[in-house]
């Protein structure tokens, strides 16, 4: 009998269209027997030669879906992902039970008769005649086969799955067609083997490997008998005897199958009743699909290999093609995911923030110098539920992320890269007041210049009034001091900070460009964490910048064979001179060991790195690195609503939350964890001279280690006190303006404000740590 995919079994005038198919390829009369209008099945019957001749004898076996299995580096399983549930097996790996039940149940004289059953149509053409209905069809394996090919090309698109299995004399001839191909090309052994690999099951098992395992948790080739006759009965109504759900219509079903088979000598009677006396020894396992499966809690990882496959042409010129592939399935995807390293993340965010905190973090570590993504993990869990999200809160929305989040002073080692690599030097000393306005004019790219254009520009400081200069580089940026930066920016103009930015692979979230404007110095563009994470790698590799990577290779079984595909590599590039990254990398190392971020010191192990908080403290940061791996750390509210101001974290209360306080720990934890057991390489230190004191009594503690008051809100304001013109036009002029028109809500804008360019100009800077 006709397998189908679902449902109850077929209608009295389903099963009248379908006998009708088979009856009219056997002869006018005997469809006049079947229907009592033989004169006008008789034209049709003389109609569908021409059609038969007309089908192009061309039909090709689809790829069949299957699972694809994603793999960590050393080879692990993260997760099962599929389209459709099926693992195809030789013949030799199913069960000689299972290939006899099948043939028993739906196609007795499968190795008597060629792709069209005659003697089958005429003992269906009798029994129905006596019936006085259509109580038996007469399709064979092969033909069933065919229709299995059109749905399995079919796929998801209904409108295609019911073309496929319409019940006309169209398709039954095409089906013929096809069939009688296929015998002469495959042979009956091929033919059982496609077919235990593509038929419906039920329960979303395709294919009999799959059905094993649902149902008793085991190998096609375990299965025995009992089991086998139960696997054979569902075929005919996967919904209808469904063992999970109806044991007793499935054992009904199973029981009928092994009758079948002692009738026809397959086994004995006495095989068979003993058979019948069992339970159905049901021991089924749930079905698993989707990232949601995956261990570690790599689930966002998963999500983003998935992206890297449906979005890089590489693995297909369009969208579609690419979907095509990952449906279809049967990859064995290897990737760059650490289980050390993902292991500990999950460690670390589990023990500093908990899924029901008001707020999240998120941690992606890299490797320098080959831009492989090692881990990447977050405090609310993958999936559906209370507290739990879909959003990769590591990554940019292109690739399933948010619109990412103000990295606040974590963003200065760029702005110092960029002033080093100009030829600045690092004892360069500017007066770093505790406050002061942005300073204006400032040169931008292509011959612009950004100017302050309010009349009483809102002001910038330092987190404590006793901090004030001079300062040089090395005690501004351990003390994140926002007033060394600002002048800095103003010296270098902004075009060398954005074209550093641009070699790093520093961009937006959101795929906006980065505004031109001196509050950048602050961080005020929205990044994700694994922008952050791989831009200071380029740091650890001395200069060196790598395109982050997921997949180390991939393999695509087709039938029994497997072929490697092409993946994304990696590509690396000189962002700046060694010296320029060892200089940055020597500034860094003084943050952890005697600045804003000594939570995150890794001991006796080499480290560096960069604290950061917004304004108003939506958002915090800790982005460091070793010279074997590089992590960023963040932790706020994605919805960017609840400041973390007098809020528990992970069971801990803050006043006010900090880079250092929070993030910092996060990262110190993981790092060390992902760590262990590696060399703790030191890094190429460069020698800068400590600065004077200057008799201002700020020695060389941290306590002003937590930002300026001016720190970045939300992105939203530059164009309320700055914009950008065309060189020498006066303030205010009217050239070319960037941003919108209004600021982020998030904003509470100072009662004289003046709205202007929206996203990225000056007033809401970086935090100090």
């Amino acid at each position: 009998m006709p397998k189908k995919r679902s449902g109850g079994g077929l209608s009295p005038m389903q099963q009248a269209a379908k006998f009708l198919g088979v009856s009219v390829l056997a002869g006018a009369v005997m469809a006049g027997i079947a229907l009592p209008a033989a004169g006008a099945l008789g034209l049709a019957a003389k109609g569908s030669v021409k059609s038969f001749d007309e089908i192009p004898a061309n039909l090709k076996s689809p790829q069949l879906s299957q699972r694809t299995t994603i793999l960590d580096n050393q080879g692990r399983q993260i997760a099962s992902v599929y389209s459709r549930d099926r693992t195809v097996v030789d013949l030799k790996d199913i069960s000689p039970y299972m290939q006899k039940s099948i043939v028993a149940i739906e196609d007795s004289r499968f190795y008597q008769h060629g792709a069209i059953d005659l003697k089958g149509v005429l003992r269906a053409v009798n029994k129905n005649a006596q019936s006085g209905g259509v109580a038996q069809g007469a399709s064979t394996l092969t033909q069933q086969l065919v229709k299995n090919y059109f749905i399995e090309e079919a796929g998801d698109d209904p409108t295609k799955v019911a073309e496929a299995t319409q019940q006309t004399l169209g398709r039954k001839i095409r089906e013929l067609k096809y069939a009688i191909q296929i015998e002469e090309k495959l042979g009956k052994k091929k033919i059982l083997e496609n077919y235990l690999n593509i038929t419906f099951f039920g329960e979303q098992a395709y294919g009999v490997e799959a059905a094993a395992q649902r149902y008793f948790s085991k190998h096609a080739k375990d299965l025995n008998l009992q089991e086998s006759a139960l696997l054979a009965g569902i075929v005919q109504s996967p919904s209808r005897y469904d063992p999970v759900n109806d044991d007793a219509e499935a054992t009904k079903r199973r029981n009928i199958v092994l009758q079948r088979m002692a009738e026809l000598g397959d086994i004995s009677q006495k095989e068979a009743d003993q058979a019948k006396e069992q339970p159905l020894g049901l021991h089924p396992s749930r079905p698993k699909n989707g990232c949601i499966t995956a261990v570690r809690g790599a689930g966002f990882f998963c999500d983003y290999v998935r992206d890297i496959v449906l979005n890089d042409p590489g693995f297909g010129a369009t969208k579609e093609a690419r979907a095509k592939l990952w449906n279809q399935g049967g990859l064995t995807i290897r990737t760059t995911l650490d289980p050390q390293a993902q292991d500990s993340v999950q460690a670390s965010v589990k023990d500093h923030v908990y899924k029901s905190d008001a707020v999240a973090t998120a941690a992606t570590i890299v490797e320098p110098g080959t831009g492989k993504i090692l881990a990447m993990g977050q405090s609310r869990p993958y999936g559906f539920g209370k507290n739990e999200t879909q959003i990769n809160l590591s990554v940019n929305s292109d690739m399933g992320g948010g619109a990412g989040y103000q990295p606040g002073s974590t963003f200065k080692p760029i702005v110092a890269a960029a002033a080093i690599e100009g030829g600045k030097s690092p004892t360069q000393e500017y007066s770093s007041p505790y406050e002061m306005a942005y300073p204006s004019p400032v040169q931008a790219c292509d011959g612009k210049v950004w100017r302050n254009r309010r009349i009483n520009p809102e002001k910038l400081t330092n987190e404590n009034e006793s901090e004030h200069g001079p300062y040089g580089m090395k005690e501004a940026t351990a003390k994140s001091v926002n007033t060394y930066y600002v002048q800095l920016i103003k010296d270098i103009g902004i075009c060398p900070v954005t074209e550093m930015a641009k070699k790093m692979g520093v961009e937006r979230a959101d795929g906006r460009k980065i505004v031109q404007a001196p509050s950048i110095a602050l961080g005020t563009q929205e990044m994700s964490p694994l922008t952050m994470a791989n831009a200071y790698a380029t740091f650890a590799s001395r200069g060196t910048y790598c395109t982050p990577v997921a997949i180390e290779s991939i393999t695509q079984k087709v039938g029994s064979r497997a072929r490697s595909l092409p993946v994304p590599k990696s590509i690396c590039s000189r962002a700046m001179s060694q010296k320029t990254a060892d200089t940055v990398s020597t500034l860094l190392k003084g943050v952890v060991e005697d600045g804003t971020g000594q939570e995150a010191g890794l001991g006796d192990r080499p480290s560096a790195g960069k604290t950061g908080t917004t304004d108003e403290r939506f958002a915090a940061w800790f982005v460091g690195y070793t010279p074997n791996m590089a992590g960023a750390v963040w932790v706020g509210d994605p919805q960017h609503k609840r400041k973390m101001i007098n809020i528990t974290i992970g069971g801990v209360p803050h006043d006010k939350v900090f880079g250092g306080e929070v993030p910092g720990p996060i990262w110190r934890d993981m790092m060390n964890g992902a760590l262990e057991g590696k060399p703790a390489e030191d890094f190429h230190l460069i020698d800068i001279p400590d600065e004077d004191d200057h008799g201002n009594g700020r020695g060389k503690g941290h306590g002003g280690r937590n930002g300026g008051k001016n720190g970045d809100s939300t992105g939203g304001i530059g164009g309320l006190i700055g914009g950008l013109t065309d060189g020498g036009t006066t303030d205010g002029g009217t050239g070319d303006t960037i941003g919108g028109t209004v600021p982020a809500p998030t904003f509470s804008l100072p009662g004289n404000f003046i709205q202007g360019q929206g996203n990225g100009g000056n007033g809401n800077g970086g935090r100090r740590g």
